[in-house]
């Protein structure tokens, strides 16, 4: 539920962090497959076309007896959203290992997740345990997507998040994300850190301040923002993931085959994908809700072909 454009009242978008990732993958022309527990009601019935219109592929997704998650966003005067949610035993959370069995099946060259669903039992078990099955054969992607309400201690989650850099290969977190799992620690200091412990490329967004990014050959870089009206920032962190792994998909670096390129990418490579990353997050700024570009959009705005 996000905040109507007029009067103190809200109107229902499909949304959740992975399916902004599938949504914004398919916009910019990447196929997109999500694994997901859609409820039959109401809500779940929106999710489900929403994703439907947009090309993402639904055919392992789960029929969920339970209802559909409910998120309510506020909006502040910078654009920036909070959240507040009703999850008790709603889909999202009830993953068992058969529902998972064949969800890698076909030329799966990526696995993306992060946030709720690897914190929320009793599911969690079952997509880290996937997770830990992709990386034999997939990039494995990650964002934290922290949320404080919901996730309990940050200590705990920390030790969750260093497990699941173990086996990732990209990782996104924000400056937000990282004050709340690590208060005090500068950014710079946690990409290194990271860095150490196992992934190929991690990139910290620093919301107006830009991006840090770095890869395990050495390389770093800090990219400035996109000057742009933000009209809100619900769904810009997935889409710099999406658009992210968008352009790692055009260049080949995808696949558990395109690994060694992947860690060995080059600063101008790796300066092309965050500024084709922020472009993509700044047009989802400048717009109501979670509405990523297409990649006409990203052309429009100057971005290579």
């Amino acid at each position: 539920m996000v905040p109507a454009p007029v009067g103190e009242y809200f109107e229902a978008a499909p949304g959740g962090s992975p399916a902004n990732v599938a949504v914004a993958l398919a916009r910019l022309g990447v196929p997109a497959r999500l694994l997901a527990r859609i409820a039959d009601d109401m809500l779940g019935r929106r999710v489900r076309q929403h994703l439907t219109v947009n090309g993402v592929q639904l055919d392992h997704a789960v029929a969920a007896p339970e209802q559909t998650s409910l998120a309510m966003v506020s909006i502040a005067p910078d654009g920036g959203a909070s959240y507040d949610f009703r999850i008790t035993g709603t889909a999202d959370w009830q993953w068992t290992a058969d529902e998972l069995d064949g969800a890698l099946d076909g030329p799966v060259v990526a696995l993306h997740s992060g946030s709720l669903a690897l914190t929320m039992p009793p599911g969690a078990a079952a997509l880290r345990a996937l997770i830990a099955r992709a990386a034999a054969t997939a990039t494995i992607s990650y964002d934290p997507n922290c949320r404080p309400l919901l996730m309990g201690d940050p200590a705990e989650v920390l030790t969750g998040v260093y497990e699941l850099l173990a086996v990732a290969d990209v990782v996104k977190v924000s400056a937000e994300d990282l004050e709340w799992l690590l208060p005090g620690t500068r950014p710079e200091e946690v990409l290194e850190d990271w860095l150490g412990r196992g992934p190929a490329v991690v990139a910290v967004t620093l919301g107006g301040d830009g991006v840090l990014a770095g890869t395990a050959s050495g390389v770093r870089s800090r990219r400035p923002t996109v000057p742009i009206t933000v009209i809100d920032t619900v769904g810009a962190g997935d889409t710099f993931s999406a658009a992210l792994l968008a352009g790692m998909h055009r260049r080949g670096l995808l696949g558990a085959a395109a690994r060694p390129a992947l860690r060995a990418v080059d600063a101008e490579t790796l300066d092309a994908l965050l500024d084709e990353a922020a472009l993509a997050a700044a047009i989802t700024c400048s717009r109501r809700g979670a509405d990523p570009p297409t990649a006409d959009d990203l052309l429009a705005h100057g971005a290579p072909r």
